[in-house]
This record gives C-alpha cells, sequence and structure tokens, in this order.
C-alpha cells in the first residue's frame, strides 16, 4: 500500500538534507513537487523542481480545491501542494515524501490519517538552529530575524506530530530517519 511520509521543521533544522537521503537511499519514495508562484532561479527546470504557477493560476486551482495545503508567504507569493501530486506518485507503486512547512504538513497528516506519518525535525535548540542559519549566509539579518521568530512559533507544534526527530549529529539522524521510514513503509 502507498503511503505517505511528511518531514516538516522550521528553516534551517536540515529536513531538505532528510529528504534527498531518503530518496537516495529508499526506491519506493518519490518526492512530492510543490506549486508556487515564486519566479523560476536558473538551472530550476519546471515539473521537477516545481511546478511555477502565475497568481492567477494558482488562484483558480485553489478555487477549484485542487490543493492538499498551501501558504502565502508574501503578496503575490504563494507555496502548496497539490491533490494530483499524490495521485501521480501512487499511480507509479510509490509512497509521497513531502518536505513542508509546519501547518501544511499537519493539514496533511489530518487528510490522509493513519496512511500519513508526520515527522517533526528539530534542531536541538533554538541556539543552535540560530547558528545553522547564520552559516548559510542566505540572509540578511531582518530576514533572519523574521525566520527565527517564525520557528519558535512552529516549535510549539511539535508535540502533534507523530514522531519527533532531533536533528543534532547529522549521520544519526540519518540513518534514525531510514529506520523510521523502513519501518512505517512496512505497516
Amino acid at each position: 500500500m502507498s503511503k505517505l511520509i511528511i518531514f516538516s521543521a522550521p528553516s534551517g533544522s536540515g529536513k531538505t538534507t532528510v529528504v534527498q537521503h531518503l530518496l537516495k537511499k529508499n526506491p519506493k519514495l518519490e518526492f512530492s513537487i510543490s506549486a508556487t508562484t515564486r519566479k523560476q532561479r536558473p538551472g530550476e527546470v519546471p515539473g521537477k523542481d516545481y511546478y511555477f504557477l502565475s497568481e492567477e493560476e494558482f488562484k483558480a486551482k485553489l478555487a477549484n480545491d485542487e490543493f492538499l495545503e498551501h501558504e502565502q508567504v508574501y503578496e503575490g507569493l504563494y507555496y502548496g501542494t497539490l491533490k494530483s501530486e499524490v495521485d501521480r506518485i501512487w499511480s507509479k507503486g510509490k509512497s509521497v515524501i513531502f518536505d513542508v512547512d509546519v501547518v501544511g504538513g499537519l493539514n496533511i497528516k489530518k487528510i490522509y490519517g493513519n496512511k500519513a506519518m508526520a515527522v517533526f525535525l528539530r534542531p536541538p535548540s533554538v541556539d543552535e538552529l540560530m547558528s545553522r542559519l547564520k552559516n548559510r549566509e542566505t540572509e540578511v539579518e531582518h530576514e533572519l530575524q523574521q525566520r527565527i521568530g517564525k520557528a519558535n512559533e512552529e516549535l510549539k507544534y511539535e508535540k502533534e506530530f507523530d514522531i519527533v526527530l532531533i536533528n543534532n549529529i547529522l549521520a544519526h539522524t540519518l540513518t534514525e530517519a531510514e529506520s523510521i521510514v523502513d519501518f512505517f513503509l512496512t505497516l
């Protein structure tokens, strides 16, 4: 039976690293490609990295109830998970793995119940998270502070997830994530 594995975490916790590792290790998994209204960046491939939609296209799909979850990050900037992604991956006999924000992950879990496992990946501490975000050097200071603020909010949801996985030592986290996913897929 095909299932859904949801990884959610505050930005900088390592969820993309964990999900990419699991995809390389487990051929039964396929990544759910998100839809977005943001502009395509150099090197990105439509239908592989994202489904790039205009704001009008995104809103039309919203109105047609085609999303499992979505978020408006800023004015005119939307991200979401299309229901058709689950159907596309399940039609191949694979299980879906998601790398989504905390609220989106919980929404997907509510829809699919026992067919889904929601994993909250957390840093060992907020101080460590701040250090990781600063070391990425991808944000200016006010963006960094926004991410820290959002992370503090997202950490309040961890008890609503099926599993909380603390990403302290990456090698251990990857091994534990493999075990958790392998076990869930055998249920």
